[in-house]
């Protein structure tokens, strides 16, 4: 069968290349074009355009985007068309994908969506645009098959499918002598730097990070490059005195070896607890978009960590005062021992809840078992 797949974002990218790892188990034949990134390129297909061209951030950037936004949709719908797919897959990222699920809906092709988007916590109204537009929804977090119960839409959940990815690298991982030496790091403590994926991320969380640098002198702070951010933005951000180290291409060996981190909100939450990294959690945007995004959010915490656990396990710092509220946490996640191990105890917790091994393939196999039954 023919798949057409998007993913906008560098974890749709990830989760979507192991999908279609799935869908080649469950279907021998599968054939793909697909917009994403490097991980869906080396699973075989033709990509039409890289995700890093797509990301924006916040309702501003968004708005000074328009005109390339609607060029791309337009191009998506032309190509979609032309490809003929036996289905359309749509990754998360649901300011593009929705209005791709409601085109391809229109056209009679079937309509997957696998990684919901976070109605949960904002512009739940689209809700009902799901329930028109998408045949089936494979979410990824348990507390989603509860809340789309309440709207009378059945969803499908076989469990997260980071799990899978972070037990696969780690088995691959340096040890933590050969860590250093491959990097010319010194034998000292790591603090990691995750800034988030975006250019407006980093741009924002970066320069309050490394101002935390400087009150932890006898620890090293690693800052995690993202794959799809071209090294001319950190190197812009960074000076020789912050003393801080960049590896791009290496957060999971970082995550592996960490004391603790500094995350940007995102994925990149779940991935520190995954690793069994103490956090702080930490955003900041543009203040138009903070003041609108005030009037949709609708959940009490922004961290993966703390949503699939119903509770505050990592401490949120958003918007104002970043850095020094940063610096104090920083203090008692590498200070305060009780503390470390509270964390330690919620995380395996959240690893318990969030469904275990395998659901890329399952995920996968049900794709594929719909299909043939249509």
């Amino acid at each position: 069968m023919k798949y057409y797949i998007i993913a906008g974002e560098a974890s749709g990218d990830l989760h979507a290349s192991n999908l279609m790892r799935g869908l080649k188990k469950a279907d021998p034949a599968a054939d793909f074009r697909f917009w994403g990134g490097d991980k869906m390129l080396a699973e075989g297909g033709v990509m039409v355009r890289h995700y890093k061209s797509l990301a924006y951030m916040g309702i501003g950037e968004v708005l000074a985007h328009l005109p390339d936004i609607f060029r791309n949709m337009s191009q998506c719908r032309k190509d979609i068309l032309q490809y003929g797919p036996d289905v359309v897959i749509l990754v998360d990222y649901p300011g593009f994908n929705l209005s791709m699920a409601a085109f391809a809906h229109k056209h009679g092709i079937p309509t997957y969506y696998y990684i919901s988007p976070k109605v949960w916590a904002w512009k739940e109204s689209r809700v009902k645009q799901i329930k028109r537009c998408v045949d089936r929804m494979f979410v990824i977090f348990p507390f989603e098959v509860g809340f789309y119960a309440r709207h009378n839409y059945k969803v499908d959940f076989q469990g997260n499918p980071l799990i899978d990815a972070i037990d696969e690298v780690r088995r691959t991982l340096p040890d933590r002598a050969e860590f250093l030496s491959r990097n010319g790091l010194p034998d000292k403590p790591i603090v990691g730097l995750l800034a988030g994926s975006r250019v407006q991320e980093i741009s924002r969380l970066l320069p309050e990070m490394l101002k935390v640098r400087r009150a932890f002198p006898d620890y090293q702070f690693l800052l995690a490059g993202a794959p799809a951010i071209d090294r001319e933005l950190y190197d812009s951000i960074l000076t020789p005195e912050d003393g801080v180290t960049l590896l791009s291409g290496q957060t999971y060996d970082i995550l592996q070896h960490a004391e603790a981190a500094l995350v940007t909100s995102g994925t990149a939450t779940l991935e520190t607890a995954l690793f069994d990294v103490p956090q702080s959690v930490c955003y900041k945007t543009g203040r138009f978009s903070y003041a609108i995004g005030r009037l949709f959010f609708h959940d009490k915490f922004f961290s993966l960590v703390n949503i699939i656990l119903g509770r505050p396990a990592v401490q949120e710092i958003l918007q104002d005062r970043v850095a020094e509220r940063m610096e104090a946490d920083l203090h008692s996640l590498l200070e305060d021992p009780a503390r470390r191990d509270r964390m330690h105890r919620d995380y395996a917790e959240l690893r318990e809840i969030s469904g275990g091994s395998g659901a890329s393939e399952r995920v996968a196999g049900l794709m594929v078992k719909y299909l043939t039954e249509k």
